[in-house]
Protein backbone atom coordinates (compact mmCIF):
# COMPACT_ATOMS: atom_id res chain seq x y z
CA UNK A 1 0.00 0.00 0.00
CA UNK A 2 1.57 3.52 -0.76
CA UNK A 3 1.76 6.39 1.59
CA UNK A 4 -0.84 8.58 1.48
CA UNK A 5 0.20 11.98 0.20
CA UNK A 6 -1.65 13.82 2.96
CA UNK A 7 -0.63 11.81 6.15
CA UNK A 8 2.21 9.81 4.74
CA UNK A 9 1.36 6.90 7.29
CA UNK A 10 -0.71 4.98 4.98
CA UNK A 11 0.77 1.51 6.47
CA UNK A 12 -1.46 2.22 9.67
CA UNK A 13 -4.84 2.22 7.99
CA UNK A 14 -7.21 -0.25 9.57
CA UNK A 15 -3.97 -1.40 12.31
CA UNK A 16 -5.95 -2.10 15.30
CA UNK A 17 -3.50 -0.51 18.07
CA UNK A 18 -4.39 -0.91 21.83
CA UNK A 19 -2.83 1.60 24.16
CA UNK A 20 -1.55 1.14 27.21
CA UNK A 21 -1.56 4.56 29.26
CA UNK A 22 0.69 4.64 32.54
CA UNK A 23 1.86 6.74 35.29
CA UNK A 24 4.43 9.19 33.83
CA UNK A 25 3.76 12.89 33.35
CA UNK A 26 4.05 12.08 30.16
CA UNK A 27 0.40 10.68 29.90
CA UNK A 28 -0.43 14.27 28.82
CA UNK A 29 0.95 14.13 25.64
CA UNK A 30 -1.07 10.78 25.07
CA UNK A 31 -4.48 12.61 23.53
CA UNK A 32 -2.05 14.42 20.87
CA UNK A 33 -0.76 10.55 20.27
CA UNK A 34 -4.37 9.09 19.97
CA UNK A 35 -5.05 11.84 17.39
CA UNK A 36 -2.28 11.16 15.47
CA UNK A 37 -2.70 7.41 14.98
CA UNK A 38 -6.27 7.78 14.31
CA UNK A 39 -5.81 10.42 11.91
CA UNK A 40 -3.62 8.06 10.20
CA UNK A 41 -6.11 5.61 9.83
CA UNK A 42 -5.69 3.13 13.07
CA UNK A 43 -8.13 2.36 15.03
CA UNK A 44 -7.03 3.35 19.00
CA UNK A 45 -8.41 1.86 22.11
CA UNK A 46 -6.88 2.95 25.56
CA UNK A 47 -6.38 0.93 28.72
CA UNK A 48 -5.63 3.77 31.39
CA UNK A 49 -3.98 2.72 34.53
CA UNK A 50 -4.72 4.22 37.80
CA UNK A 51 -1.01 6.54 37.44
CA UNK A 52 -2.10 7.47 33.86
CA UNK A 53 -5.71 8.66 35.26
CA UNK A 54 -3.39 11.63 37.37
CA UNK A 55 -2.45 12.56 33.94
CA UNK A 56 -4.91 12.31 31.38
CA UNK A 57 -8.64 11.56 32.12
CA UNK A 58 -10.68 9.10 30.12
CA UNK A 59 -13.16 11.10 28.76
CA UNK A 60 -10.35 12.82 26.76
CA UNK A 61 -9.14 9.41 25.66
CA UNK A 62 -12.30 8.24 24.81
CA UNK A 63 -13.02 11.57 22.77
CA UNK A 64 -10.05 11.74 20.48
CA UNK A 65 -9.94 7.75 20.37
CA UNK A 66 -14.02 6.90 19.34
CA UNK A 67 -13.79 4.39 21.63
CA UNK A 68 -14.45 2.92 24.85
CA UNK A 69 -11.58 3.70 27.52
CA UNK A 70 -10.90 0.44 29.66
CA UNK A 71 -9.10 1.14 33.17
CA UNK A 72 -10.97 -1.50 35.56
CA UNK A 73 -9.28 -4.97 35.80
CA UNK A 74 -13.08 -5.77 38.03
CA UNK A 75 -15.20 -4.31 35.40
CA UNK A 76 -18.19 -6.36 35.76
CA UNK A 77 -19.31 -5.45 32.10
CA UNK A 78 -15.23 -6.35 30.67
CA UNK A 79 -14.89 -8.84 32.42
CA UNK A 80 -17.79 -10.78 32.24
CA UNK A 81 -16.32 -11.20 28.40
CA UNK A 82 -13.21 -11.73 30.25
CA UNK A 83 -12.09 -8.35 28.95
CA UNK A 84 -8.13 -8.37 29.79
CA UNK A 85 -7.85 -11.41 27.33
CA UNK A 86 -10.30 -9.77 24.25
CA UNK A 87 -8.48 -6.59 24.98
CA UNK A 88 -4.99 -7.68 23.95
CA UNK A 89 -6.22 -10.67 20.97
CA UNK A 90 -8.20 -7.82 19.56
CA UNK A 91 -5.27 -5.84 18.35
CA UNK A 92 -2.29 -6.01 16.21
CA UNK A 93 0.09 -4.17 18.15
CA UNK A 94 0.10 -3.49 21.84
CA UNK A 95 1.70 0.13 22.51
CA UNK A 96 2.56 1.23 26.09
CA UNK A 97 3.26 4.97 26.65
CA UNK A 98 4.42 6.22 28.49
CA UNK A 99 5.84 3.18 29.98
CA UNK A 100 7.00 3.91 33.57
CA UNK A 101 9.85 1.56 35.59
CA UNK A 102 7.12 0.16 37.33
CA UNK A 103 5.33 -1.66 34.38
CA UNK A 104 8.49 -2.27 32.64
CA UNK A 105 9.57 -4.51 35.28
CA UNK A 106 5.95 -5.81 36.10
CA UNK A 107 6.45 -6.90 32.25
CA UNK A 108 9.84 -8.14 32.74
CA UNK A 109 8.79 -10.48 35.55
CA UNK A 110 5.60 -11.55 34.81
CA UNK A 111 3.22 -9.80 37.38
CA UNK A 112 -0.51 -9.02 36.70
CA UNK A 113 -2.25 -7.27 39.72
CA UNK A 114 -3.98 -4.44 37.60
CA UNK A 115 -5.68 -3.89 34.25
CA UNK A 116 -2.61 -2.65 32.44
CA UNK A 117 -0.38 -5.51 33.49
CA UNK A 118 -3.09 -8.33 32.83
CA UNK A 119 -3.92 -7.31 29.25
CA UNK A 120 0.01 -7.20 28.61
CA UNK A 121 0.67 -10.82 30.19
CA UNK A 122 -2.05 -12.30 28.30
CA UNK A 123 -0.72 -10.72 24.73
CA UNK A 124 0.03 -12.74 21.85
CA UNK A 125 0.59 -9.74 20.13
CA UNK A 126 3.75 -7.78 19.33
CA UNK A 127 4.71 -4.84 22.34
CA UNK A 128 6.11 -1.43 21.56
CA UNK A 129 7.23 0.45 24.76
CA UNK A 130 7.82 4.09 24.80
CA UNK A 131 9.37 4.45 27.86
CA UNK A 132 9.52 7.82 30.32
CA UNK A 133 11.67 8.16 33.81
CA UNK A 134 13.93 10.16 35.62
CA UNK A 135 17.40 9.97 34.11
CA UNK A 136 18.48 7.64 37.03
CA UNK A 137 15.42 5.48 37.10
CA UNK A 138 16.42 4.53 33.42
CA UNK A 139 20.14 4.39 34.03
CA UNK A 140 19.54 1.76 37.16
CA UNK A 141 21.22 -1.84 36.56
CA UNK A 142 17.27 -2.79 37.37
CA UNK A 143 15.87 -1.15 34.54
CA UNK A 144 18.44 -1.95 32.30
CA UNK A 145 18.36 -5.70 33.03
CA UNK A 146 14.68 -5.17 32.55
CA UNK A 147 15.01 -3.87 29.39
CA UNK A 148 17.45 -6.04 28.10
CA UNK A 149 15.20 -9.13 28.96
CA UNK A 150 12.35 -7.16 27.01
CA UNK A 151 14.64 -6.99 24.35
CA UNK A 152 15.47 -10.46 24.30
CA UNK A 153 11.71 -11.91 24.37
CA UNK A 154 11.19 -9.34 21.27
CA UNK A 155 9.79 -6.06 23.36
CA UNK A 156 10.31 -3.21 20.97
CA UNK A 157 11.38 -0.04 22.15
CA UNK A 158 10.63 4.09 21.42
CA UNK A 159 13.08 6.06 22.86
CA UNK A 160 13.49 7.47 25.50
CA UNK A 161 14.73 10.65 24.23
CA UNK A 162 17.56 12.92 26.00
CA UNK A 163 16.11 16.00 27.32
CA UNK A 164 15.50 18.04 30.19
CA UNK A 165 12.52 16.50 32.79
CA UNK A 166 9.96 17.41 34.87
CA UNK A 167 12.52 16.59 37.92
CA UNK A 168 14.59 19.55 36.61
CA UNK A 169 17.15 17.04 35.85
CA UNK A 170 18.86 16.08 32.48
CA UNK A 171 19.40 13.02 30.33
CA UNK A 172 17.33 9.99 28.75
CA UNK A 173 14.09 9.31 30.17
CA UNK A 174 12.03 11.71 28.20
CA UNK A 175 9.17 9.91 26.53
CA UNK A 176 9.97 10.31 22.65
CA UNK A 177 7.34 12.82 21.14
CA UNK A 178 3.84 11.79 19.58
CA UNK A 179 5.13 12.74 16.11
CA UNK A 180 8.10 10.06 16.15
CA UNK A 181 5.95 7.32 18.10
CA UNK A 182 3.86 7.13 15.23
CA UNK A 183 6.51 7.18 12.77
CA UNK A 184 7.80 4.30 14.45
CA UNK A 185 4.73 2.61 14.49
CA UNK A 186 4.66 3.38 10.31
CA UNK A 187 7.96 1.93 10.01
CA UNK A 188 6.97 -1.20 12.28
CA UNK A 189 3.53 -1.74 10.03
CA UNK A 190 5.00 -0.58 6.77
CA UNK A 191 8.77 -1.70 6.96
CA UNK A 192 9.55 -4.43 9.64
CA UNK A 193 10.96 -7.37 8.46
CA UNK A 194 12.05 -6.01 4.83
CA UNK A 195 16.14 -6.76 5.63
CA UNK A 196 15.29 -9.54 7.75
CA UNK A 197 18.37 -11.60 6.84
CA UNK A 198 20.99 -9.20 6.03
CA UNK A 199 23.74 -7.63 7.56
CA UNK A 200 24.72 -4.27 7.73
CA UNK A 201 27.41 -2.22 9.64
CA UNK A 202 27.02 1.22 10.97
CA UNK A 203 29.49 3.84 11.82
CA UNK A 204 28.70 6.88 13.92
CA UNK A 205 30.37 9.76 16.18
CA UNK A 206 33.37 11.08 16.12
CA UNK A 207 37.00 9.96 16.93
CA UNK A 208 39.11 10.80 19.64
CA UNK A 209 43.36 11.00 18.31
CA UNK A 210 45.78 11.06 21.40
CA UNK A 211 47.95 13.53 21.88
CA UNK A 212 49.02 12.51 24.79
CA UNK A 213 47.69 10.95 27.77
CA UNK A 214 45.30 14.26 28.58
CA UNK A 215 44.52 15.66 25.02
CA UNK A 216 43.08 14.80 21.70
CA UNK A 217 42.37 15.81 18.42
CA UNK A 218 38.11 15.45 17.77
CA UNK A 219 35.13 16.83 16.12
CA UNK A 220 31.34 18.16 17.30
CA UNK A 221 29.72 14.75 16.52
CA UNK A 222 27.36 13.46 19.02
CA UNK A 223 26.52 10.03 16.90
CA UNK A 224 22.23 10.48 17.12
CA UNK A 225 22.60 10.31 13.51
CA UNK A 226 24.45 7.23 13.20
CA UNK A 227 23.00 6.06 16.23
CA UNK A 228 19.46 6.32 14.67
CA UNK A 229 20.67 4.72 11.86
CA UNK A 230 21.68 1.72 13.43
CA UNK A 231 18.25 1.30 15.51
CA UNK A 232 16.32 2.01 12.15
CA UNK A 233 18.17 -0.82 9.78
CA UNK A 234 17.92 -3.38 13.36
CA UNK A 235 14.09 -2.49 13.54
CA UNK A 236 13.90 -3.41 9.44
CA UNK A 237 14.93 -6.92 10.35
CA UNK A 238 18.88 -6.74 9.40
CA UNK A 239 21.55 -7.78 11.98
CA UNK A 240 23.11 -4.72 12.67
CA UNK A 241 26.46 -3.89 13.78
CA UNK A 242 27.50 -0.42 15.46
CA UNK A 243 30.81 0.92 15.76
CA UNK A 244 30.44 3.79 17.73
CA UNK A 245 32.96 6.12 18.55
CA UNK A 246 32.68 8.25 21.90
CA UNK A 247 29.69 9.46 22.70
CA UNK A 248 26.61 9.81 25.43
CA UNK A 249 24.50 7.83 23.56
CA UNK A 250 22.97 5.01 24.84
CA UNK A 251 23.36 1.87 23.04
CA UNK A 252 20.85 1.14 20.53
CA UNK A 253 19.02 -2.14 21.73
CA UNK A 254 18.93 -5.00 19.71
CA UNK A 255 22.22 -4.07 17.82
CA UNK A 256 25.49 -5.63 18.36
CA UNK A 257 27.98 -2.14 19.63
CA UNK A 258 31.33 -1.75 18.92
CA UNK A 259 32.89 0.82 21.21
CA UNK A 260 36.45 2.40 19.74
CA UNK A 261 38.32 5.64 20.07
CA UNK A 262 40.46 6.32 17.27
CA UNK A 263 39.91 5.70 13.70
CA UNK A 264 42.72 3.19 13.33
CA UNK A 265 40.53 1.20 16.11
CA UNK A 266 37.07 1.97 13.87
CA UNK A 267 38.92 1.03 10.53
CA UNK A 268 39.80 -2.22 12.29
CA UNK A 269 36.27 -3.09 13.21
CA UNK A 270 34.73 -2.70 10.67
CA UNK A 271 37.06 -5.10 8.52
CA UNK A 272 35.92 -7.54 11.52
CA UNK A 273 32.22 -7.19 11.32
CA UNK A 274 32.63 -8.07 7.44
CA UNK A 275 30.99 -9.66 5.46
CA UNK A 276 27.79 -7.46 5.04
CA UNK A 277 24.77 -6.57 3.02
CA UNK A 278 25.22 -2.94 3.32
CA UNK A 279 27.83 -0.40 4.97
CA UNK A 280 26.44 2.92 6.23
CA UNK A 281 29.65 5.05 7.25
CA UNK A 282 28.09 7.91 9.23
CA UNK A 283 31.36 8.40 11.63
CA UNK A 284 32.97 11.62 11.49
CA UNK A 285 36.00 10.26 11.02
CA UNK A 286 39.19 12.43 12.43
CA UNK A 287 41.25 12.67 8.78
CA UNK A 288 44.61 13.21 10.86
CA UNK A 289 46.26 11.58 13.54
CA UNK A 290 49.30 12.71 15.81
CA UNK A 291 52.67 10.62 17.22
CA UNK A 292 50.93 10.48 21.25
CA UNK A 293 53.49 11.99 23.70
CA UNK A 294 53.89 9.37 26.63
CA UNK A 295 53.81 11.63 29.08
CA UNK A 296 51.53 15.15 29.59
CA UNK A 297 52.74 17.79 27.15
CA UNK A 298 53.90 20.65 29.77
CA UNK A 299 53.35 24.52 29.11
CA UNK A 300 56.91 26.03 29.52
CA UNK A 301 56.54 29.76 30.58
CA UNK A 302 59.12 31.66 27.27
CA UNK A 303 58.77 28.36 24.89
CA UNK A 304 56.77 27.63 21.80
CA UNK A 305 54.03 25.77 21.57
CA UNK A 306 55.18 22.06 20.62
CA UNK A 307 54.92 21.06 17.55
CA UNK A 308 52.74 18.34 16.49
CA UNK A 309 53.39 16.25 13.43
CA UNK A 310 50.09 14.92 11.46
CA UNK A 311 49.75 11.76 9.61
CA UNK A 312 46.60 10.92 7.63
CA UNK A 313 43.93 8.49 9.16
CA UNK A 314 42.89 5.74 7.48
CA UNK A 315 40.41 6.05 4.86
CA UNK A 316 37.79 4.11 6.07
CA UNK A 317 35.12 4.71 3.80
CA UNK A 318 37.47 4.24 0.46
CA UNK A 319 39.34 1.40 1.52
CA UNK A 320 35.53 -0.03 2.12
CA UNK A 321 34.19 0.71 -1.14
CA UNK A 322 37.14 -0.08 -3.20
CA UNK A 323 37.44 -3.55 -2.40
CA UNK A 324 38.00 -6.08 -5.00
CA UNK A 325 36.57 -9.19 -2.78
CA UNK A 326 33.76 -8.94 0.12
CA UNK A 327 32.69 -5.36 -0.47
CA UNK A 328 28.60 -4.75 0.65
CA UNK A 329 26.92 -4.78 -1.99
CA UNK A 330 25.65 -1.21 -0.91
CA UNK A 331 27.98 1.13 0.76
CA UNK A 332 26.63 4.91 1.91
CA UNK A 333 28.81 7.37 2.93
CA UNK A 334 28.33 10.41 4.77
CA UNK A 335 29.27 13.95 3.56
CA UNK A 336 29.66 16.86 6.37
CA UNK A 337 29.72 20.14 4.82
CA UNK A 338 29.70 24.12 5.27
CA UNK A 339 29.42 25.09 2.00
CA UNK A 340 28.47 24.42 -1.65
CA UNK A 341 27.19 21.02 0.02
CA UNK A 342 25.66 19.11 -2.88
CA UNK A 343 29.00 20.09 -5.68
CA UNK A 344 30.96 19.02 -2.51
CA UNK A 345 29.17 15.71 -1.48
CA UNK A 346 28.99 14.42 -5.34
CA UNK A 347 32.92 14.62 -5.83
CA UNK A 348 33.44 12.98 -2.53
CA UNK A 349 30.63 10.23 -4.06
CA UNK A 350 32.91 10.04 -7.07
CA UNK A 351 36.41 10.28 -5.69
CA UNK A 352 35.72 7.14 -2.42
CA UNK A 353 33.89 4.92 -5.29
CA UNK A 354 30.63 4.39 -3.13
CA UNK A 355 27.45 3.96 -3.81
CA UNK A 356 25.54 6.62 -2.20
CA UNK A 357 26.41 9.51 -0.40
CA UNK A 358 24.51 11.65 2.43
CA UNK A 359 24.95 15.59 2.48
CA UNK A 360 24.09 17.58 5.14
CA UNK A 361 25.42 20.96 6.37
CA UNK A 362 27.01 21.30 9.61
CA UNK A 363 27.13 24.94 9.84
CA UNK A 364 26.83 26.04 12.92
CA UNK A 365 24.03 28.29 12.10
CA UNK A 366 22.13 24.60 11.50
CA UNK A 367 22.12 23.29 14.89
CA UNK A 368 22.83 19.91 13.22
CA UNK A 369 26.02 18.89 15.70
CA UNK A 370 24.31 17.44 18.50
CA UNK A 371 20.94 18.34 17.17
CA UNK A 372 18.02 16.32 17.13
CA UNK A 373 16.66 17.13 13.06
CA UNK A 374 18.55 17.31 9.95
CA UNK A 375 18.20 18.37 6.75
CA UNK A 376 19.98 16.16 3.86
CA UNK A 377 20.40 15.38 0.30
CA UNK A 378 21.09 11.61 -0.78
CA UNK A 379 23.27 11.28 -3.17
CA UNK A 380 23.04 8.38 -6.05
CA UNK A 381 24.61 7.73 -9.24
CA UNK A 382 21.10 8.63 -10.76
CA UNK A 383 20.49 11.41 -9.24
CA UNK A 384 19.90 14.27 -5.84
CA UNK A 385 17.14 13.37 -3.66
CA UNK A 386 16.83 16.24 -0.86
CA UNK A 387 14.69 15.76 1.98
CA UNK A 388 13.09 18.19 3.97
CA UNK A 389 14.14 18.69 7.46
CA UNK A 390 12.50 16.35 9.70
CA UNK A 391 13.80 14.81 12.79
CA UNK A 392 16.98 12.36 12.52
CA UNK A 393 14.90 9.31 13.88
CA UNK A 394 12.83 9.83 10.50
CA UNK A 395 15.70 10.49 8.41
CA UNK A 396 17.15 7.05 9.79
CA UNK A 397 14.00 5.49 8.87
CA UNK A 398 13.85 6.56 5.34
CA UNK A 399 17.09 5.80 4.59
CA UNK A 400 16.60 2.36 6.20
CA UNK A 401 13.33 2.11 3.46
CA UNK A 402 15.35 3.40 0.49
CA UNK A 403 18.59 0.75 1.39
CA UNK A 404 15.80 -2.54 1.69
CA UNK A 405 14.55 -0.55 -1.81
CA UNK A 406 18.00 -1.25 -3.23
CA UNK A 407 18.58 -4.53 -1.83
CA UNK A 408 15.73 -6.54 -2.12
CA UNK A 409 17.17 -7.20 -5.75
CA UNK A 410 20.30 -8.42 -4.98
CA UNK A 411 21.34 -11.55 -3.13
CA UNK A 412 22.11 -12.03 0.24
CA UNK A 413 25.91 -12.58 1.36
CA UNK A 414 26.40 -15.64 3.07
CA UNK A 415 28.79 -16.25 5.60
Amino acid sequence: MPLSAKTGFAPLAGKRILLVVTGGIAAYKTPDLVRRLVKAGARVRCVLSRGGAQFVTAMSLAAVSGEKVHDDLFSLDDENEIGHIRLSREADVVLIAPATANIIAKLAHGLADDLPSAVLLASDKPIVIAPAMNVRMWEHPATRHNVETLTARGVRFIGPDEGDMACGEWGFGRMSDPEDIAARLHAFFGEAGRLKGRRAIVTSGPTHEPIDPVRYLANRSSGKQGHAIAAALSASGAQTTLISGPTRLADPLGVEVVHVQTAAQMAAAVEAALPADVAVLAAAVADWRVRPAVEKIKKDAGHAPPELVLEENPDILAALAQKTTGRPTLVVGFAAETRNVIENARAKRARKGCDWIVANDVSEATGVFGGDDNTVHLIRADGVETWATMRKRRIAERLAERIADALNHTPKHEG
